[in-house]
């Protein structure tokens, strides 16, 4: 058996068990509103990952039908915050 860095060692474990999704989701929900801005942080009410689809929910409806038109652009911002091309699709509700 090799060595690990404590580091190395947490994402190897993260990367293999099924909490990776759920702290993924934490880290965006952490830079939502620097990825996405104020306002639509303040008007989007939950933030899921399930495999590689990142579910945003809101119950304004122009917030998202402007959402809907800005999924590629949303694919890109969070994937960068995350440092890895995570997420393949956005879902609105």
């Amino acid at each position: 058996m090799g060595e690990y860095s404590l580091g190395d060692a947490l994402r190897k474990f993260l990367n293999q068990s099924q909490l990776k999704g759920s702290i993924q989701a934490m880290q965006i929900e952490e830079v939502w509103e620097q990825i996405m801005g104020k306002t639509v942080a303040r008007y989007t009410d939950k933030i899921q990952i399930h495999g590689h689809t990142l579910y945003v929910n809101t119950a304004v409806a122009p917030l998202r039908q402007e959402l809907l038109y800005q999924k590629d652009k949303i694919v890109q911002r969070v994937n960068e915050a995350l440092g890895e091309n995570v997420i393949k699709e956005v879902v609105i509700k």
